[in-house]
């Protein structure tokens, strides 16, 4: 059985959604993050040495990163259905998406996060960079979604899974307003069933 360690408020939450829409049993294990600074508790670096999640145990191994998790568990469980086949086109933009969500995208989002937690989010170069790498990652984005349900081909696949998440950090703090294609985007994964009940549990861990 898989087991998920699961952080709330966290990149995990890729791997809840993925769990739930690969109806496969799961174990999930549930942490929550420390009041006072909002870091994961000390108990995760019992499971990986890096105390961080999402993490999950399969077949006797432990894996972290939430990119390669999302691979590992489509391949094994549902490669028909949330992936497209090697030899085609889409799957080269299936892998530049599931790998833009944390490199390009995932940088001025964090970026943003950590100025304004450490009161710096009035250096006037950050500011300008962070805005500016936002403004243009989310632009093309924006582009690309337009008239799609999802990011590769006409079907779920494991790109929607990892886009999600920074989709939903950001609609949460109201910055998707000048972003139409996004913001449809994301209510229609928010209408599947699988994403409807990784959000409840990921509620009641909150």
């Amino acid at each position: 059985m898989i087991k998920l360690h699961h952080l709330n408020q966290s990149r995990s939450l890729r791997i809840l959604w993925l769990l739930e829409e690969l109806n496969q049993p799961y174990e999930l294990v549930s942490y929550k993050r420390n009041k006072d600074n909002h870091l994961a508790p000390e108990n995760l670096k019992q499971v990986h040495p890096l105390g961080k999640s999402p993490v999950i145990e399969l077949d006797g191994k432990v894996i972290a990163e939430s990119g390669a998790i999302t691979e590992l568990l489509i391949e094994k469980f549902a490669p028909e259905r949330l992936m497209p086949k090697a030899d085609t086109p889409e799957y080269a933009e299936y892998l530049q998406w599931i790998h833009f969500a944390e490199s390009s995208l995932m940088v001025p989002l964090l970026l943003d996060i950590f100025t304004q937690a450490a009161g710096v989010d009035d250096n006037k170069f950050l500011k300008n960079y962070i805005a500016s790498e936002k403004g243009k990652l989310l632009s093309y984005l924006d582009q690309t979604l337009e008239n799609k349900s999802y990011i590769v081909g006409d079907q779920l696949s494991g790109a929607d899974f990892m886009l999600a998440f920074n989709f939903i950090m950001l609609n949460k703090n109201q910055q998707l307003e000048n972003y139409p294609n996004i913001k449809k985007y994301i209510g229609k994964l928010a209408e599947l069933e699988s994403f409807q009940r990784a959000m409840k549990i990921e509620e009641q861990n909150n």
